[in-house]
């Protein structure tokens, strides 16, 4: 199934569909539900039937000239004290403003309430000025240490950067502080002894986005958007050792440059040296099936060929690929940002539930393209080879 179609434009509040997180509601199932970022247009909550049941504004730029709100992505951390009780928040990055909001989950109702601290600082900015800039908060995924401690890794906009914070209460409030960082290379030496970087825009750097951290291991897994998948532990609120990298990207070592009558890069695909993997870029949305203690699946979006790619959870090694196409109800899923997996069975989930961006919904309104989520079992996951 899919949630209703999200509109880029005034008419439509602004709203792009990007990020998706499922919270299993332990006292009845069948009243989980689906957290997605729509950008400016905030987050949505769904029930399993798709439907909105909740929509939530971005708050409003500071000042006349600042940047408004823009939710970009979203996760769970679930059993956080707060105000003498254990909850579950969605931590969402707000790129308009450099900052982690946080909402508390009614565990009854699943309703979202505003819990951030009024005094949360930039995650990444020095003031107002550079966050206009909106080299900002972008990627999120959330874990807990070792010993409990909530954290979240975020990376920063148009740069390399990735950002360690560690979540914590405020009275009734959530905030957080940055305990450490870490800059993905953005320059390579190929085997052939010449270096490459990937194409962007001017003055930026190679971003990531789609993250996730395995809670089981403290392995935290960066999709390096033109660059390939990376891994690299995180533990003791610190990012360990060098990351490694899984999977480069098909265009890894392909020669390009920008064109600014074109605004895009244009790839020389002709001059490919083979130095590539097999994620057509951009890599994208991140997330891991658990169906054991180290069992399960880590999934990635190939964003460029409207694909995704498994591996094993443990081992890494690639266990299949496959398309979400249009079936009898609804389209498929085409460059697919964000993505969710529980192994929990849930009502019309009996394998568990997948969830999926689509950047490119269709029917259109006319000329209005919009976006939305798409709804599966995930029980093709378990084990098997996909195709």
């Amino acid at each position: 199934m899919e949630t209703p179609a999200l509109y880029d434009d005034e008419a439509g509040g602004d709203a792009n569909a990007d990020d998706p997180a499922i919270w299993v509601n332990e006292r009845d199932r069948g009243a989980s539900r689906v957290i997605a970022t729509a950008k400016n247009g905030g987050l949505r909550v769904y029930d399993l039937a798709g439907r909105e049941r909740q929509a939530i504004a971005t708050p409003p730029a500071p000042g006349e000239d600042d940047e408004a709100g823009r939710f970009n992505n979203v996760d769970l951390v679930q059993g956080f004290r707060l105000g003498g009780r254990s909850v579950d928040l969605a931590v969402v990055t707000d790129r308009g403003r450099d900052q982690l909001r946080f909402y508390r989950i009614d565990p009854a109702t699943g309703t979202l309430t505003d819990v951030t601290a009024p005094d949360v600082p930039f995650a990444f900015s020095a003031g107002q000025a550079e966050v206009n800039e909106q080299r900002t908060a972008y990627g999120l995924a959330t874990y807990r240490d070792f010993d409990g401690t909530p954290y979240a890794v975020v990376s920063r906009r148009s740069t390399s950067e990735v950002g360690l914070f560690k979540l914590v209460a405020k009275g009734a409030a959530v905030s957080y502080q940055r305990v450490d960082r870490l800059t993905l290379p953005s320059t390579f030496r190929l085997p052939d002894g010449s270096a490459w970087s990937p194409c962007a825009d001017p003055g930026d750097g190679p971003q990531v986005e789609g993250s996730v951290v395995d809670p089981a291991t403290r392995v935290a897994y960066l999709a390096q958007e033109t660059v390939g998948l990376w891994r690299v532990a995180v533990w003791g609120g610190r990012f360990r050792g060098a990351p490694q990298p899984v999977e480069r990207t098909r265009e890894f070592g392909v020669p390009a440059h920008f064109d600014e009558a074109e605004d895009d890069c244009v790839v020389d695909y002709a001059a490919d040296p083979g130095y590539g993997g097999r994620i057509a870029a951009d890599v994208e949305g991140l997330t891991i099936l658990r169906t054991g203690p180290l069992t399960g699946t880590l999934l990635v979006s190939s964003q460029g060929d409207d694909t995704f790619y498994t591996y094993d959870r443990l081992t890494l090694r690639p266990t299949g690929r496959f398309a979400v196409v249009d079936g009898a109800r609804t389209d498929g899923s085409q460059a697919c940002d964000g993505a969710a997996v529980t192994a929990t069975a849930l009502p019309g989930f009996p394998g568990g539930l997948l969830v999926v961006h689509d950047g490119q919904n269709t029917p259109a309104d006319g000329d209005r393209e919009n976006t939305n989520f798409k709804f599966l079992d995930a029980g093709f996951l378990r084990g098997a080879r996909t195709s």
